[in-house]
Order: C-alpha cells, then sequence, then structure tokens
C-alpha cells in the first residue's frame, strides 16, 4: 500500500465513512506488518532485526486498536466474524 488509499473515499456514501477509514487504516497496518517483517527476515544486523519486529509488533497492536473500533460500530461486521470462525471449525472436523 506504503500510503496511497487504495480508493477514493470521496465516493463513499457519509454513513458508512468511518467504517471504510477503519477498514483502510487496518489494511495499512496489516501492510506495515508485512513490510516490517519482511525486512527483518532479509537483514543481518541482529539490532535492525530486533527493531524492526519490536515495530512490526506495534503495528499489530494498531490493528487491534482499529480492529477493536470497527467491531464497536459496525454489526454486521461481528457477524460476519461469527460465520467465519463456524465455517474453520467446521471445516477443521472434517
Amino acid at each position: 500500500m506504503l500510503s496511497n488509499i487504495p480508493f477514493d473515499l470521496s465516493k463513499i456514501r457519509k454513513e458508512d465513512l468511518d467504517h471504510e477509514i477503519l477498514r483502510v487504516a487496518l489494511i495499512a497496518e496489516l501492510d506495515a506488518i508485512n513490510l516490517y517483517e519482511q525486512m527483518a527476515a532479509l537483514t543481518e544486523s541482529h539490532d535492525l532485526k530486533a527493531i524492526l519486529l519490536d515495530v512490526a509488533k506495534e503495528e499489530k497492536t494498531h490493528v487491534g486498536e482499529f480492529q477493536t473500533l470497527l467491531l464497536k460500530s459496525d454489526r454486521e461486521q461481528v457477524n460476519e466474524i461469527e460465520a467465519g470462525k463456524k465455517e474453520v471449525e467446521e471445516e477443521l472436523r472434517k
């Protein structure tokens, strides 16, 4: 993603805007986690690796913050996450 909002937020309905902003924030944090962990895997510097992994861990906290706000305000998202959990549990029981 690297600092670009992946779509035009001006085209989002006003009542959906905060949910979409939270989703974009989640995408950005997940992208940052992937980037920092990939760079940590590449470096041979112990110090740099430690810092990159620490920052990646902080980004995971940010994911939790944004997700918490989203789940507080989007009941459909909560229901779909629960549906996804059930599907995984059913599939793993096979």
